[in-house]
Parts: C-alpha cells; structure tokens; sequence
C-alpha cells in the first residue's frame, strides 16, 4: 500500500488545494516578485481594469511583461489580460506587471520611480 499517496489524496480532499493554482507572484519585503524572486513594477500610464498594457514593442523589451500561460486563470486580484502581440500577461488588481531589464538581482529596485511613471508592485 502506497502510504504517501494516500495521505496526499487525504490532504487533497480535505483542503481542495488542487483547485487553487499558485499566485503568479509573491509578497516579499512589502513588493510584489516573481517566482523567479525578481521585482515586479507598475506601469503609471496603464488603466487599471482595462484589460490593456500600454507598454508594447520597445518599452516591453524594457520592462519584460509578467508572462501568464496558455491556459492560466483569473483567481482573486490577479487577472490574465491579452497584450497587443497576443500573449498573455497577468496583471494584479487590473494593473499589468512587469520586471525591468536593469534589474540585476532578486531584491534589486532600480526600476521604482524611472520616469516618474513606473512604480513597484506592491500587494
């Protein structure tokens, strides 16, 4: 008899967590990351709630979009909106998320402030 599987199944059935997907990103030190631990930002001139990112084209090659995959859903405050070049790319509280390109290391926060347009993500 397969012991772990069946406490993982117990576990499954219990809380229903193989329904619920991880968040696309985390909360660390007050600021939304990436799984890859990298700062997210957002980007002032994007409407909040439109389903839209403003940042296409060489501004994206900037400020990488926060990818969503095919398949991916919205849950809570997160949403997958549809970029201009068709992919998809979550956005939080209906604002796109995106990394910045000089953002070297997980903690980096180079990008908070650029242009007076772009902020950090904050949960």
């Amino acid at each position: 008899m397969n012991f772990r599987l069946l406490a993982c199944a117990a576990v499954l059935a219990v809380t229903g967590c193989a329904s619920v997907p991880p968040a696309p990103a985390s909360a660390a030190d007050g600021v939304l990351v990436g799984a890859n631990g990298m700062t997210l930002y957002t980007f002032d001139k994007d409407t909040a709630g439109s389903g839209k990112s403003v940042c296409n084209g060489p501004c994206a090659t900037n400020w990488p979009p926060l990818a969503a995959a095919a398949g991916d859903a919205a849950r809570g405050d997160w949403t997958v909106i549809t970029r201009d070049d068709g992919k998809a790319q979550w956005a939080y509280k209906g604002k796109p998320l995106y990394f910045w390109v000089k953002d070297q290391k997980p903690g980096d926060r180079t990008g908070d402030g650029f242009n007076k347009v772009w902020q950090l993500a904050r949960p």
